[in-house]
């Protein structure tokens, strides 16, 4: 043990998280990479020690930093840098924030966290980087990023009952009612850690090109074995709540994440498996496209739902602005294996930048305070923006460049099926989608509930039910006069699939308490058989069944 260490080490290369200086590393290098753990863990023990107060802390961590000015010092930590003969940069950069650690116990927001992270994290995958004869970039900064945070969510109960310290922002804990609510309410608590990881997630979609364009293979095969093992991570943190218990990886999720790390998942693989976890009736329409169609149809299909997750998530307002102007970035700079994707797409299919760039617009919309439609021409703009685009590039994937006008309308159509379905959900978020021209009475600073609860809402709801019905038939006129393309056999799957949700509204009425409808198991099946080939039986409804009502006359 040295002067300034507090005690024996708290963990050890093996128990940490992540690799640290594994065997997929060269005998040269990892050395120097464990005489810089040795440091960094020392550093870290002591401005975690419970019982140092924040002056003994910086004392003890003056007394390293001194050590790596002195190429004689008689400590073992910084006498190991001198020895490995590199280092000593990077670690000074990282006592600067066990010094933080030391004296702040609350961020004030996201970007207050990534620069803790800049050097808390962020020096060790340059060390690592330069080791190797690697130039640093966005993507590794990325990784160590994500790590970082990781760690913190893995680590919120222990850190705030042993240290007093909660790396999750002030204002995200505000999101969920304070920080007492936070670590009280598991109810309150899961959406800010979903969005949370949400934002992992996309750090770790710019980490997600690392190993492929490192030089170094035995360097490569590490950051993909990292990579693996932060999104199992990330998935057992969705999964279950660290603050009841700890989350953490097991042995098997470790060995898993090593033996993918010769073939790290391509962006194409990223996307799908994004598109995968949706769970999105879209899916059935998406798997009729060849290939290449399905491919470009993923990418815009996992960009809108990316960008409104980022609207429709529990993050403060100032991250989902920051989020979905980053988006805006991505459009110009692609930097993530998404926006990769989307830009392969929107070449490959010749999709306008503007319909992106109008679908993020919409949801700048949705992520403002209690959003809501004034009248016709603002539905009309909100409907443009959020389904129209989608209408419009999905039309040009398929093959059908000549039916975007089909695609503009039967976008429409769906979003208001949509905002019919999500009438009382968009409410618990204060918001409303009805027109308020339509509602008598209606006062837009009142809440979304109570404006729901005004007797004009079912009348409301049924002209923009009536207004789908007619939408569904103008798009099989469309449909009938462009001889029902193949092309076009995607949108007749979700056209079915979405008219089958309006009919049973239209035979439930509006009229409170309203049942959220949704598709069951025997339409999802037959969804994927038209999609794996069987043929339909018209593009509208099938035969026998009255729209909204199923064998025997009972609603659908």
């Amino acid at each position: 043990m040295s002067g300034v260490a507090v005690g024996p080490p708290t963990r050890s290369p093996g128990s940490e998280n992540f690799p640290v200086a594994s065997l997929l590393l060269s005998r040269a290098v990892r050395p120097k990479i464990l005489a810089f753990y040795r440091f960094v863990r020392t550093a870290d023990d002591i401005a975690d020690d419970p019982l140092l107060n924040p002056g003994e802390k910086l004392a003890r961590l003056a007394l390293l930093e001194a050590g790596l000015d002195d190429p004689a010092t008689p400590l073992p930590e910084p006498a190991g840098l001198h020895a490995a003969g590199t280092g000593a940069a990077e670690a000074r950069q990282m006592l600067a924030a066990f010094r933080q650690d030391a004296v702040q116990a609350r961020y004030a927001d996201w970007p207050a966290l990534e620069a803790y992270c800049a050097t808390s994290a962020v020096p060790v995958g340059r060390l690592l980087l330069r080791l190797h004869g690697e130039v640093a970039g966005a993507d590794a900064d990325a990784l160590c990023t994500a790590l970082q945070i990781l760690n913190h969510l893995q680590d919120l109960a222990q850190d705030r009952a042993a240290l007093g310290r909660v790396y999750l922002p002030l204002d995200w804990l505000e999101a969920a009612g304070g920080e007492a609510a936070f670590f009280a309410d598991a109810a309150a608590r899961r959406p800010v850690l979903d969005a949370a990881l949400d934002r992992v997630e996309a750090a770790l979609d710019i980490a997600a090109g690392l190993p492929r364009r490192l030089a170094s293979r035995r360097l490569a095969l590490e950051s993909a074995a990292t990579l693996g093992c932060a999104r199992r991570l990330l998935a057992r943190l969705r999964a279950a709540d660290p603050v009841l218990g700890r989350v953490a990886l097991s042995r098997a999720d470790t060995l898993a994440a090593l033996a993918a790390s010769p073939l790290p998942p391509r962006d194409a693989a990223i996307v799908q498996a994004r598109v995968g976890r949706s769970g999105s009736s879209f899916r059935a329409g998406m798997a009729v496209l060849p290939a290449g169609r399905r491919r470009g149809l993923h990418a815009v299909y996992a960009f809108c739902r990316a960008v409104d997750d980022i609207a429709d998530g529990a993050a403060p307002l100032a991250e989902r602005r920051r989020a979905l102007a980053g988006w805006r970035a991505k459009l110009q700079a692609p930097d993530c294996a998404l926006s990769r994707e989307l830009a392969l797409a929107r070449r490959a299919h010749d999709l306008p930048a503007a319909e992106c760039v109008a679908m993020i617009a919409g949801m700048e919309a949705d992520a403002a305070p209690a959003p809501r439609i004034a009248d016709a021409p603002a539905l009309d703009l909100y409907c443009r923006q959020v389904a129209g685009s989608v209408g419009a590039m999905a039309v040009r994937v398929f093959g059908a460049p000549e039916a975007v006008g089909f695609g503009l309308a039967l976008g429409r159509t769906l979003q208001l099926v949509n905002i019919l379905r999500d009438l009382d959900e968009d409410a618990a978020r204060d918001r409303l989608y009805l027109p308020l021209s339509l509602l008598a009475g209606a006062d837009a600073a009142r809440p979304a509930a109570a404006l729901l609860a005004l007797p004009s809402v079912p009348a409301a709801a049924m002209a923009l039910a009536r207004e789908a019905e007619a939408g569904f038939g103008a798009a099989d006129a469309t449909l009938a006069a462009l001889g029902h393309p193949r092309a076009l056999l995607p949108a007749r799957i979700m056209m079915w699939g979405y008219r089958r949700l309006l009919a049973r509204m239209l035979a439930q009425g509006f009229a409170a308490p309203r049942t959220r409808p949704r598709l069951d198991r025997a339409e999802k099946a037959r969804m994927a058989a038209w999609a794996a080939g069987w043929p339909m039986i018209q593009p509208g409804i099938q035969p026998g069944i009255q729209p909204g009502v199923q064998p025997g006359g009972r609603p659908g």
